[in-house]
C-alpha cells in the first residue's frame, strides 16, 4: 500500500514538473560593442554639416544569453560585471534567479575577447578609460537584444556590479553617451559602485544599492551625488544596507576577505534584501 501511493505520487510529481515551462541555458553568443558607433542623429547632422564621419568598428564581444521558454516579448537586463572578470555566479545564479522571473538576461563578457583578466589593479586613468569601453559594451548588448523577436526592445534594464556598477550609473547619466543612442535603456541598476558626486542627473529611474560599511565604493559619494540633484531628471534611489560590506551578495566573500586593500564580506541579509529591493524595483519600471 505505501509502494503504490509512493509511486502515485512520484508520478504526480513527474507530471507537475515536466508541465512546468523551465528556463533554457545559459548560450555563449557574440555581438558589437557600440563603441563609437554615431547615432542617426549624429549622422543626420553630420549630412547637415557636409562632413564625414569615421567607419564605424566596434570591438567583437562575448556573452551569455539566458531567457524564459516561450515566445515573449519579454522585458530584458543586460549583466555588466565588475573588474575581477566574468564568473559563473553572474551567468548561472543572478542571471538564473531573474530568467526565473520571466526576463531574458544577457551577461557581458567585456574581457575575454579583449584578453583581460583584470582591471581591479589598475590607474585611476586606466579605469575611467575602461569603463568609457564598457558604457559602449552596454549598448552594443541593448543593440544585440533589440533584434532579438523573443526582446520587448522598450524594456531592457541595464544592472551592474562594483566597476559594473559604476559603468551601469555612467551609461545612464544626463548629458553623457545615452543621449548619442537610439537605443535606450528603461532603467538601471548599480550594486556597490563608487559614485561620482558631478555625475549629475539620471536619464532613466535608477536603484544605486551599498553596503554601510563598503569602503571600495562609500556610500556618502552616493548621498553626496542625490544632494547635488534637481528635479529635472529620473529618480535616483539609493538603499544602504547596514553593517554590509562590499560585495555584500557574494558568498565567496568570507568573513576577514581583503582584496586590493578593501575589505569584502557576504551578509545573507543584505543579499536577500537586496533580491526583493531589486525585484520590486524590476516590477515597478519593467512591468508598467
Amino acid at each position: 500500500m505505501i509502494c503504490k501511493s509512493f509511486a502515485a505520487l512520484l508520478a504526480i510529481v513527474t507530471v507537475v514538473t515536466t508541465s512546468i515551462a523551465l528556463p533554457s541555458a545559459a548560450n555563449e553568443v557574440r555581438f558589437t560593442s557600440d563603441a563609437g558607433k554615431p547615432s542617426a542623429f549624429r549622422e543626420k547632422l553630420a549630412r547637415q554639416r557636409g562632413e564625414t564621419l569615421p567607419p564605424y568598428q566596434g570591438v567583437p564581444l562575448a556573452g551569455f544569453l539566458s531567457r524564459p521558454k516561450g515566445d515573449g516579448p519579454f522585458p530584458a537586463i543586460v549583466i555588466l560585471h565588475g573588474c575581477g572578470g566574468l564568473g559563473p555566479r553572474l551567468k548561472d545564479d543572478v542571471a538564473g534567479r531573474l530568467v526565473s522571473q520571466g526576463y531574458v538576461v544577457l551577461v557581458v563578457d567585456s574581457f575575454a575577447t579583449r584578453q583581460m583578466k583584470s582591471t581591479c589593479a589598475t590607474t585611476e586613468r586606466d579605469v575611467v578609460f575602461t569603463i568609457s569601453d564598457r558604457v559602449y559594451d552596454a549598448y552594443g548588448a541593448l543593440d544585440f537584444l533589440s533584434k532579438e523577436p523573443f526582446v520587448d526592445a522598450n524594456r531592457v534594464a541595464l544592472m551592474g556590479f562594483s566597476a559594473g556598477g559604476v559603468t551601469a550609473l555612467t551609461a545612464t547619466k544626463s548629458g553623457g553617451v545615452e543621449q548619442l543612442q537610439d537605443k535606450k535603456f528603461k532603467a538601471a541598476i548599480a550594486y556597490y559602485p563608487t559614485c561620482s558626486e558631478t555625475d549629475g542627473e539620471a536619464t532613466v529611474p535608477t536603484l544605486i544599492m551599498t553596503g554601510e560599511l563598503d569602503d571600495w565604493g562609500p556610500p556618502a559619494k552616493c548621498r553626496q551625488r542625490l544632494a547635488n540633484l534637481s528635479e529635472k531628471g529620473s529618480e535616483i534611489r539609493l538603499i544602504v544596507y547596514p553593517g554590509a560590506f562590499h560585495d555584500f551578495d557574494v558568498p565567496a566573500a568570507k568573513p576577514g576577505t581583503v582584496y586590493f586593500g578593501h575589505r569584502l564580506e557576504y551578509s545573507a541579509f543584505a543579499t536577500a534584501q537586496a533580491n526583493k529591493d531589486v525585484d520590486s524595483f524590476l516590477r515597478q519600471e519593467l512591468r508598467n
